[in-house]
């Protein structure tokens, strides 16, 4: 008997009992749904971050106080506080001199919150931050309206402001804010600039900022030491001189704080990879805790698909003899019924995987985030259903054939 045959077989028997046969697959479906849908999610936050977090330019990195180790606990953090200075501008100065792997740098305060009002509107808790006017180019900035603030405009302590979408929509629904005036803690800024909008990251708004020249900002807020000290924000001079821009930036760091050999840095650089490697081991560790539901499913299902199996060899016996007595070997029992079993599995998992998808594509819509299902990631869920499929008719299937063609012929 060919394989087309076979196949045929187990669809006529799979297509005789329906109603069986789907509510034998709710376990797989349920497992194969389940299983793609945590992958569509944890890629789709991954490429996510990749976008919206880390996108700031495969070439660009930040040198900050502490880095993402410094918070593995408590005691990690205490030492790492004692230990790692506030950046300075004498350091960010020494390094604009001598990096030459280093196209762009520019300093950003840490932000503070503030009210944020036009006449009697009035917006609570808004993000204000502190740039250097380099920031524009090193972060690419969407400029909507207007401009960013320059370098005269910086040094001089000038009170402009670019502010997100969401501020001027709401301090200006229905004219431009293009020179107008916002008040910052009670202070006047002229609006010279309009961000594209950005949307949200992980629900969070990102449109809902008020931007000024740091110097303005160190003005109005205070020094920039502490909770408001400075970072740094670099891009080297391409893609390919990336990694000995950031290896540079660090020696030239150490030179300057006279860091001695072997001595952990007490600064820290990220770099996109880094932000990418840090998502990526708390996806893996959330991937591994939630797939456990799919995998108990799928075993459910699994022994679901062997019992439905014994029952339809049981029902099927008188079959089984009509068909050794006409010549059918053991091998190609054994076959129709693996088959049987394997192409109900794989129904299953095509099912799961539709339905992945459908919810998949309504949480995208909802939630912006994009969930994504590689052709791989389908592939192997369906070559895993039907190979639990084959696992779990191997037992039923090795029944049947092993049964006496006499035997089965006398069967009521």
């Amino acid at each position: 008997m060919n394989f087309t045959e076979t196949l045929k077989l187990a669809l006529t028997a799979i297509w005789a009992h329906k109603l069986r046969s789907f509510l034998t697959l709710l376990g797989m479906i349920i497992a194969v749904a389940a299983f793609m849908l945590v992958i569509s999610f944890l890629l789709g936050f991954m490429s996510y971050v990749d976008e919206k977090i880390a996108g700031v330019g495969s070439n660009a990195f930040t040198i900050q106080r502490f880095g993402f180790d410094d918070f593995k606990d408590t005691d990690t953090l205490a030492a790492a506080q004692r230990r790692n200075k506030d950046l300075t501008f004498e350091e960010l100065e020494f390094l604009r001199e001598r990096a030459d792997l280093i196209s762009l740098i520019g300093a950003k305060a840490r932000r503070e919150r503030a009210e944020v009002k036009r006449g009697t509107k009035k917006l609570e808790d808004i993000e204000i931050s502190g740039f250097e006017p380099v920031i524009e180019q090193i972060d690419k900035l969407d400029i909507a309206e207007g401009r960013f603030f320059s370098d005269v405009e910086n040094d001089n302590s000038r009170r402009v402001a670019y502010i997100g979408k969401d501020i001027a929509n709401e301090l200006f629904p229905r004219t431009s804010p293009i020179g107008e005036e916002i008040y910052v803690r009670g202070i006047p800024y002229r609006v010279i600039g309009v961000q594209v909008a950005k949307g949200n990251v992980f629900g969070m708004p990102q449109d809902n900022f008020v931007t000024i020249p740091l110097k303005t900002f160190e003005t109005q807020f205070g020094a920039l030491t502490g909770r408001r000290g400075p970072y740094f924000q670099a891009l080297a001079v391409s893609d390919e001189k990336f990694e000995d821009a950031v290896e540079q930036a660090r020696t030239l760091m150490r030179i300057k704080r006279g860091i001695p050999f072997g001595e952990k840095d007490n600064f820290a650089i990220i770099t996109p990879d880094a932000i990418s490697g840090l998502t990526n081991r708390i996806f893996g560790t959330i991937f591994v805790a939630v797939a456990i539901v799919p995998a108990i499913a799928m075993i459910v299902g699994a022994i679901v698909i062997m019992n439905i199996m014994l029952v339809a060899v049981t029902e099927r016996t008188k079959e089984i003899g009509v068909r050794k007595s006409l010549g059918a070997r053991q091998g190609d029992i054994l076959k129709q019924f693996l088959y049987e079993s394997a192409t109900l599995a794989a129904i299953g998992g095509l099912i799961g995987l539709s339905i992945a998808y459908g919810l998949g594509a309504i949480a995208t819509s909802v939630t912006t985030i994009p969930t994504t299902i590689p052709w791989w990631a389908a592939v192997i869920a369906i070559g895993v259903s039907a190979l639990v499929g084959i696992l779990a008719g191997l037992y039923p299937a090795w029944k049947a054939a092993r049964l006496d063609p006499i035997e089965a012929l006398r069967t009521e």
